[in-house]
């Protein structure tokens, strides 16, 4: 069994659950503009004059600039660290959240929301990145402990929003966004200013070779097989939690009872994310994944014979919830597992990248089909299509995986 480095005070530390902590806060705070869309998308809906699949469209929007940033922002934090990438992705958040406040037309809402996207890029993939070398024995809680706070920035901020957007408009969401995320990010981010120690590095590095020797695939093979399943398993995550306000308002009810149920659902998903993460330290991050896709596949297949009962919606998004949360951070440990570790941040974010075109996609696809068929139903199916794949690419990567020569802790 591979013993971890000598770095006592260091790993797994009081002062790595410290980090731990300061980290989740940005999390919560900083991935906010992942779901202010979602609150004000039937608002945009009603001053621009477009249709369900065209107000879907400020979400895919801050999903293409949170996919690149993902990846931009963690090439930045393996070479620099995460505080100093956290500085300037706040800036353009704090920029973006007022200009789309002040916006006059669509397009421009569109393009800004890019920007909001592209400074939330910091507050995720970089982050697990971050936070996964200082921890070697509680390696996949913390990691899902730092992926749950976008969930719990998803419970949290649609409830305190919709208030503002009832009372205010949907303008001035954007504008005290503004205030908040700068308010809060720039005091958080100096506790992360410390870099992790080289002996823990080397440490890491001869643990993910002995794991990439028991494959027998190259990494270019890993990367693209784990790009499609983050695509596949994301298209179908978001259907569920893009779309839920708006079917809410389709079956009749007011913009803050679908707020209620996604933070309901939301909920739910950081409660199985701190649970796959005692999983994941466990059983690894295949299994790890490969048992929640099959989760949200059954969850997903509960919504099909809904009859628009709110009480039955709150039910199944509580269930869906619990089901997928473990998916995504599941991908980050997979990394960590068979990649080079000075390479964590740009490679998680690079397959983050590819789950996060799945969840824009998924967003648009929905909208689609909803507009094309004029109920949800269908767009469920597809996303349980989509999930079959990921499976499919999970089940072949545990197929093809051997027992390493070189245990792992």
């Amino acid at each position: 069994m591979m013993r971890p480095p000598q770095t006592e005070g260091i790993l797994d530390s009081r002062a790595a659950w410290l980090r731990l902590t300061a980290t989740l806060m940005v999390a919560m705070v900083g991935n906010v503009g992942l779901w202010c869309v979602v609150v004000v998308m039937p608002a945009l809906q009603a001053e621009f004059g477009v249709d369900r699949a065209g107000a879907s469209l400020p979400y895919m929007a801050t999903m293409a600039g949170f996919a690149v940033g993902n990846v931009v922002v963690g090439r930045v934090v393996d070479r620099v660290g995460i505080a100093a990438a956290l500085w300037i992705a706040t800036g353009l958040m704090g920029a973006a959240y007022a200009a789309t406040g002040i916006a006059g037309g669509f397009a421009m809402v569109n393009l800004f929301h890019v920007v909001i996207g592209l400074g939330t890029g910091a507050c995720f993939g970089p982050l697990m990145a971050d936070i996964s070398h200082w921890f070697w024995k509680r390696r996949g809680i913390a990691v899902a402990l730092v992926a749950s706070g976008n969930y719990a920035a998803g419970a949290v901020w649609p409830l305190v929003l919709s208030g503002i957007l009832e009372s205010h408009g949907w303008r001035t969401v954007y504008l005290a966004l503004a205030v908040i995320v700068v308010a809060a990010l720039v005091p958080l981010s100096l506790a992360l200013r410390a870099r992790v120690p080289a002996a823990a590095m080397a440490h890491a590095e001869a643990a993910s070779l002995a794991r990439r020797s028991s494959i027998g695939l190259s990494l270019g093979t890993m990367r693209l097989l784990l790009a499609l399943a983050g695509i596949s398993c994301c298209v179908a995550m978001a259907m569920p939690q893009v779309h839920m306000v708006a079917l809410a308002i389709d079956i009749g009810c007011a913009p803050i009872v679908g707020a209620q149920i996604l933070s309901v659902m939301l909920l739910g998903g950081v409660v199985s994310r701190i649970g796959f993460g005692f999983v994941a330290d466990k059983l690894g991050g295949v299994k790890t994944q490969l048992i929640g896709a099959a989760l949200q596949c059954f969850a997903l297949a509960l919504y099909l014979p809904f009859d628009g009962a709110v009480t039955g919606l709150f039910v199944v998004s509580l269930i869906f919830g619990l089901a997928q949360g473990g998916i995504v951070p599941s991908y980050a440990m997979i990394i960590r597992e068979y990649f080079p570790p000075r390479e964590a941040g740009s490679s998680i974010g690079l397959v983050l990248m590819a789950t996060i075109v799945g969840m824009a996609l998924g967003g648009w696809m929905s909208g689609y089909i909803r507009d094309l068929t004029g109920s949800y139903t269908m767009a469920f199916a597809n996303g349980i299509a989509f999930n079959l794949v990921n499976m499919s690419i999970m089940l072949f990567i545990l197929g093809r995986t051997r027992q390493p020569r070189l245990a792992l802790a």
